[in-house]
């Protein structure tokens, strides 16, 4: 008898799990700025500052300008430099506060305030001209009405001590005719609010170190250098 022979199996003809075709989801995409202000044209600075010239101008003819202020770069960093029509009102140090010195004029002043170089730019250059060595006594006018009574008689002396020279605190109190107010000389010239010009820098201890100032010490310490070479 021949042995029975059960049939070979045969691999599987169903046809293999092919990779999906369907088109991918793309990410949706939201509009960015420059999408949209691409095509906006860009701001001509020179036009910006003639029309910011234009609007100072106008103002100050309408009488509308009390204060004007702009900033100035020097070795001491960047100056606030603020005038009413009377003169220079205001100096501040960048450790002041622009900020802070601008809203005390709004304050004690007017808070009709614009940012307006061309009013400022006498002093500007003679600041220049006082950091180049070129300069050794500032004739722009100023305005002390932050400043009254001792504390004005102060700053008014300040003016008369020349470039190159000092005065101690207590020389500063009986030029005014206090001479037991030297804590007060003291104070008069930590607030000048227009220092440099009117230089409180040349007024020192009577041991000769330089004392304290509005602009901190290594200001004070660079004006008496710049002024003694």
């Amino acid at each position: 008898m021949m042995a029975s022979r059960e049939p070979e199996a045969t691999a599987s003809t169903e046809p293999e799990a092919t990779a999906s075709t369907e088109p991918e989801a793309t990410a949706s995409r939201e509009p960015g700025a420059q999408d949209l202000f691409g095509a906006l044209p860009e701001r001509d600075e020179q036009v910006t500052a003639r029309l910011h010239a234009r609007l100072a101008a106008a103002a100050a003819a309408e009488g509308i300008l009390d204060v004007a202020y702009r900033t100035v770069d020097t070795p001491l960093g960047t100056l606030l430099l603020a005038a009413t029509e009377q003169g220079l009102v205001r100096v501040a140090y960048p450790n002041q506060g622009h900020d802070a010195a601008l809203a005390q004029l709004a304050e004690l002043v007017s808070p009709r305030i614009l940012n307006a170089p061309g009013r400022l730019d006498g002093v500007a250059r003679q600041l220049d001209e006082y950091f180049a060595h070129r300069r050794r006594a500032f004739d722009v006018p100023v305005d002390l009405r932050l400043s009254r009574g001792f504390r004005h008689s102060v700053l008014t002396h300040l003016r008369q001590i020349p470039y190159g020279a000092t005065e101690s605190y207590a020389q500063v109190a009986a030029a005014t005719g206090h001479p037991r107010a030297v804590r007060a000389a003291g104070t008069a010239c930590a607030t000048n609010p227009v220092p440099i010009v009117v230089p409180c820098h040349r007024v020192v201890r009577s041991d000769g170190s330089p004392g304290g100032y509005a602009g901190g010490p290594d200001a004070k310490r660079s004006l008496l250098t710049l002024e003694a070479a």
